[in-house]
């Protein structure tokens, strides 16, 4: 839930890795496989039943990060989590359908990558408002969460990215797994792999690598040294 990045291989894969920073007794083992209002989805299920990333055989994935743009107060209790708010995306024709119908008034804040038919978005809902924003799909990113990550430490995360694609101009997948498993200074409280305390750390990392007709989805428990993988074929009216 607590880093995530897009990166562009090129016209024809695009690839989503998330470091999820979170309780350790909050960590599912491997991906599960669902139907859900006519198509498939393939996430890895949080024991609260939500996930914060999957992935639809209808050319949609999304991926969740708690907060918005700043470190807001924890006010439980909430209307609905966001990791059921993110299969619940799933339930709309599309993220503009979402954004204009579904209910967050309550919601704790969050921050979502979203992709739908090679157009990608970056949703935010403040306790406030929603901000739904396209982004460009040739360009790579990051984001780190704000409740763990304040300016100073999100900045130096975003050089670490940047000095990263000059040194890697046309990486493949492993590349940016291996940056994900690596990417720091030393600091553990707020390198990519981070642990404070073992109260909060990083217990997986997920990469989603999507094609023109297919979507992959790689999870890694680190906690358990283990890891999963499924597929999933897109559907011939989902392919662009």
């Amino acid at each position: 839930m607590c880093t995530v990045s897009f990166v562009p291989i090129n016209d024809n894969q695009w690839v989503l890795t998330s470091n999820r920073d979170e309780s350790p007794k909050r960590s599912p083992k491997a991906i599960s496989k669902k139907e859900k209002t006519e198509q498939t989805l393939i996430y890895p299920q949080d024991i609260k039943g939500g996930t914060w990333i999957a992935a639809s055989n209808k050319n949609r994935w999304i991926c969740v990060l708690n907060g918005a743009f700043i470190k807001h107060k924890h006010r439980p209790p909430y209307p609905r989590s966001r990791g059921l708010i993110a299969l619940d995306i799933f339930d709309y024709p599309s993220i503009h359908d979402f954004y204009n119908n579904y209910d967050l008034r309550g919601i704790e804040p969050f921050t979502m990558v979203v992709w739908e038919h090679q157009n990608l978005y970056q949703f935010r809902r403040d306790e406030e408002q929603s901000y739904l924003t396209p982004l460009d799909i040739k360009e790579s990113y990051i984001w780190s969460s704000s409740p763990l990550y304040n300016q100073v430490a999100k900045i130096k995360r975003q050089h670490w990215f940047d000095e990263w694609k000059k040194a890697t101009p046309q990486p493949a997948p492993k590349d940016i797994l291996h940056l994900h498993q690596t990417g720091g200074d030393g600091d553990i409280y707020n390198d990519y792999v981070m642990n404070r305390q073992d109260i909060v750390k990083t217990v997986s990392i997920t990469q989603i690598i999507c094609t023109n007709t297919n979507i992959q989805m790689h999870y890694n428990d680190l906690l358990n040294n283990q890891s999963s993988s499924s597929q999933i074929k897109l559907l011939s009216g989902h392919l662009q």
